[in-house]
């Protein structure tokens, strides 16, 4: 039924609402609109025939344009990018404003099909527990992969609301409007930019969506709205001005200046609904109640005279007009009421959770710098000098007054500051504002105690019980697996001991799925991480700490993406889970979470997967020792494969002159830079997760996302395993899950594309290595699953992904005649360089989740 409806809605739609493109008034439109396809046939037909795609592009002119200009034809290409890249945005609207047609909002995963399964199962009182103590909560982070300036993103609003409607005058004029709209930041945005464009989805999404699923659940259940005690079931978390970790444009005033932009806008939609419910509320001893909130929240905004200082001052007020209600007026339009107070406990004077991110390396040398200040060269010597243990219990009975310290390196007071700047933002937008500090590249006990005593001596009262989490970071295989013996370390230390007790016995620990993927290749990193879980889910029980796992994932499976909530839903009772935490970017925030309806569908999936985990617990959620030992095998032959593969002699070089890795750093769309560290030259473990699976996704390799699978398979086929590894799939939901994922990453390969470069010299061993890993991959795991064809469990999934390679197709034959043409001539040509950058656009737009 939603693969028919995917052809009515989607399909069929994109294809008329297409050619409006060739109406437009607009010089040589339609020139190119007749002519782009005719192209991507020339395309398709050319890649069949194996030719390349300098053959394909030059045979197109040669046919078509013979008469023209080089610099002519480069103009016209250009052209061909910008109507694919507009091609790109109606889809997008089509296949959101579809959303509803496409998706069962009310089956599986929802939270109506959760409330009749555990009615139906007399399980309510135990969903109804779990509800109270659990939580999701989903972190938009600063990096960004969406391609779309904010002027875009409001055309394609607008054209999802006209496309519903099947308006096709106002269509018309969007895709006008679209046509004459640039596609490129003229500059970089700055952290500000990038925390005020994702502000947007907070105000126009999750304020909208968030209240409207609790109060959908809290109303099946019967539970009434006043009654409920855990607003936080839901939450938004927040990186944009506090993540550090590399940016040398985040300071500590970007993150005062962003919190409160965040306090402003929430302020903003209470003012907004208020104004709304005062019209209803026109009673005695109510009305002027609801005047005083109204105008408090006025001034607070406007006039900055601050009427209200915090969210308990707000809720004071709206709890004495409830009562007021209640008592005198029979409780008229209390509903109204009810549910506003709701969002003012859910979102507060915060709105969303925001976090301080920095690598431990920069904790590091900020210390030493400290203690050589402090006590001198011979004394920063005698200190590198000690055991962990030994550097431990100095710096924690270190207690050097950090605003008497002469620093040379301007950095590290401006790190110290990050300290001044959460306490500043917990004054202002209450703890939950900013409460945690999250340490990247963390290895060892030493790299948390170290921010730990720079939190408290920058609180300036080491007694006082200190409001802030400090979050360790484990992102590589090797930290994966030093993990729980890092933390037994935190938990048996008497100080940090008695810092977990003031918190609630509670310890946040965040996985790096990108890093682990990039350090260790597909299936090592998955596995590692899920049992750095198990392990230190059984070490934190056995010390009495509440464990809460943060994963640190982006859009593609290469970097933990593809279906989150089978993940969720594929953990054994092993892994702790009080909690969902789980970071979102870039096209994944617009794409799943851009519009309420999408929005409430795959939150609603994440709480249902993490609910259900518990309440129906089964053996496909269990992995017996046989099948852990088949895993296990399998991570160990990837791993080494895929190290291999990374220690081809070629590898950076490709990666740097081949792929438009380089490029990343050229389109403006985000403030961070393009690798770690100011080193010259490219050094594989500072380059950051983004453009280097992002460049996969360029080449349509998509290496990160599937290498070692087929590997690996293999490897159990010639040991006669393969049958065990048929029934795990069958059994296992976390393999399962595992696997399909991959399949979303092959299903977006195209190495056609670049099968030129197996006449290359120097890169024809290693092009050789990745074509065959990826038909080895494809073939075993069509085996293993019996399927027919890859992702055929998953038919709209196959048909989005199908049709959005159709229509980059010529972006993709343009950016490797682009790279072809300079590898054949061994020099960089400006002209060339400038169409590549222009396609990496479409591309990554297309592919909603690529980097």
């Amino acid at each position: 039924m939603l693969k028919n409806n995917y052809q009515t809605e989607v399909s069929k739609r994109f294809t008329i609402y297409n050619s409006l493109f060739l109406d437009l008034p607009f010089q040589g439109i339609h020139h190119t609109g007749t002519l782009l396809p005719i192209l991507a046939n020339k395309c398709q037909e050319g890649f069949q025939a194996n030719k390349t795609p300098k053959e394909i592009i030059n045979g197109f002119f040669d046919e078509l344009m013979a008469q023209n200009s080089t610099e002519d034809r480069h103009a016209f290409l250009f052209r061909m990018v910008q109507y694919v890249e507009r091609q790109v945005v109606l889809f997008d609207s089509i296949e959101d404003a579809a959303f509803d047609k496409i998706h069962d909002l009310k089956g599986k995963g929802s939270v109506q099909a959760l409330v009749a399964r555990v009615d139906n199962d007399r399980k309510r009182e135990a969903l109804i527990e779990k509800l109270r103590n659990f939580s999701v909560r989903l972190t938009l982070t600063a990096h960004p992969t969406q391609f779309y300036p904010g002027n875009v993103l409001g055309i394609i609003t607008d054209l999802e609301e006209a496309i519903k409607t099947n308006d096709l005058g106002n269509i018309n004029l969007l895709l006008q409007q679209l046509g004459k709209t640039p596609f490129i930041n003229k500059e970089k945005p700055t952290p500000l930019d990038e925390a005020v464009s994702l502000i947007w989805f907070l105000v126009n999404v999750f304020y909208v969506s968030i209240p409207d699923i609790l109060v959908r659940l809290l109303r099946m259940l019967d539970i009434p709205l006043h009654e409920w005690e855990n607003p936080g079931l839901l939450k938004v978390g927040f990186w944009p001005g506090g993540d550090r970790d590399g940016n040398p444009f985040v300071t500590h005033d970007t993150t005062i200046q962003v919190a409160e932009k965040l306090q402003k806008w929430i302020l903003r939609c209470y003012y907004r609904d208020v104004r709304k419910i005062r019209k209803r509320l026109t009673f005695k001893n109510v009305e002027p109640i609801m005047v005083k909130v109204e105008n408090g929240l006025f001034n607070s905004l406007f006039d900055n005279q601050n009427y209200y200082q915090s969210k308990d001052e707000l809720l004071a007020d709206l709890l004495e007009a409830r009562q007021a209600l209640l008592t005198q007026h029979d409780g008229l339009f209390l509903d109204q009421l009810d549910e506003f107070i709701l969002k003012v406990r859910i979102f507060g004077f915060h709105f969303a959770n925001m976090d301080v991110r920095q690598d431990s390396r920069k904790h590091d040398a900020l210390w030493e710098e400290i203690i050589e200040e402090t006590v001198g060269a011979d004394g920063l010597a005698t200190f590198q000098g000690k055991t962990e243990e030994e550097k431990i219990a100095y710096i924690l009975n270190f207690e050097p007054k950090l605003g008497e310290v002469a620093f040379k390196e301007p950095f590290h007071q401006e790190m110290l500051k990050s300290f001044d700047a959460i306490q500043s933002v917990q004054q202002s937008n209450g703890e939950d504002g900013l409460h945690r500090y999250i340490i990247s590249n963390c290895q060892s006990a030493f790299h948390v105690l170290e921010v730990f005593q720079l939190a408290r001596l920058s609180w300036n009262n080491a007694d006082t019980a200190l409001p802030l989490d400090i979050v360790p970071l484990f992102e590589t295989i090797d930290d994966l697996a030093q993990a729980p013996q890092i933390m037994e370390q935190l938990y048996t230390n008497p100080i940090y001991q008695a810092h977990l007790k003031s918190r609630n016995h509670k310890q946040t620990i965040m996985l790096g799925f990108s890093d682990g993927t990039k350090d260790g290749g597909y299936i090592r990193a998955n596995w590692s991480i899920l049992r750095a879980k198990e392990e230190l889910s059984k070490i934190s029980k056995a010390y009495d700490i509440k464990v809460v796992f943060f994963d640190g994932r982006g859009g593609p499976p290469a970097r933990g993406g593809g279906n989150m909530h089978n993940f969720y839903a594929s953990h054994g009772p092993q892994i702790e889970n009080a909690e969902i935490q789980v970071t979102i970017q870039g096209q994944t925030i617009s794409a799943n979470y851009g519009k309420p309806v999408s929005c409430s569908y795959n939150f609603e999936q994440l709480l249902c997967a993490g609910i259900e985990n518990e309440l129906y617990p089964s053996s496909e959620k269990n992995l017996n020792p046989y099948q852990r030992a088949l895993i296990d095998q399998m991570a160990t032959v990837s791993y080494q494969f895929y190290k291999d593969f990374k220690a081809h002699p070629a590898f950076l070089s490709y990666l740097e002159h081949v792929t438009p890795l380089k490029y990343f750093g050229q389109v403006n769309i985000g403030s961070r830079p393009l690798k770690r560290g100011k080193d010259t030259g490219l050094k594989f473990e500072d380059l950051r997760a983004i453009p280097f699976v992002g460049s996969w996704a360029q080449m349509k390799q998509n290496i990160p996302g599937f290498f070692g699978v087929g590997f690996a398979l293999g490897q159990l086929k010639k040991e006669g395993k393969f049958e065990a590894a048929k029934q795990l799939y069958n059994d296992s939901l976390f393999f399962r899950s595992l696997l399909g994922n991959s399949m979303q990453s092959l299903a977006k390969s195209f190495f056609q594309g670049t099968a030129y470069l197996k006449d290359n010299p120097t890169y024809a061993d290693l092009w050789k290595l990745m074509f065959e890993e990826y038909q080895r991959t494809v073939e075993l795991l069509l085996e293993i699953s019996g399927m027919d064809s890859l992702l055929q469990d998953n038919p709209t999934s196959k048909q989005s992904i199908a049709i959005r390679e159709k229509i980059v197709l010529p972006l993709i034959t343009i950016q490797q005649y682009a790279i072809q043409s300079m590898l054949e001539r061994g020099e960089d040509d400006p002209a060339l360089q400038k169409l590549i950058l222009r396609t990496m656009f479409g591309i990554i737009n297309a592919a909603r989740n690529a980097a």
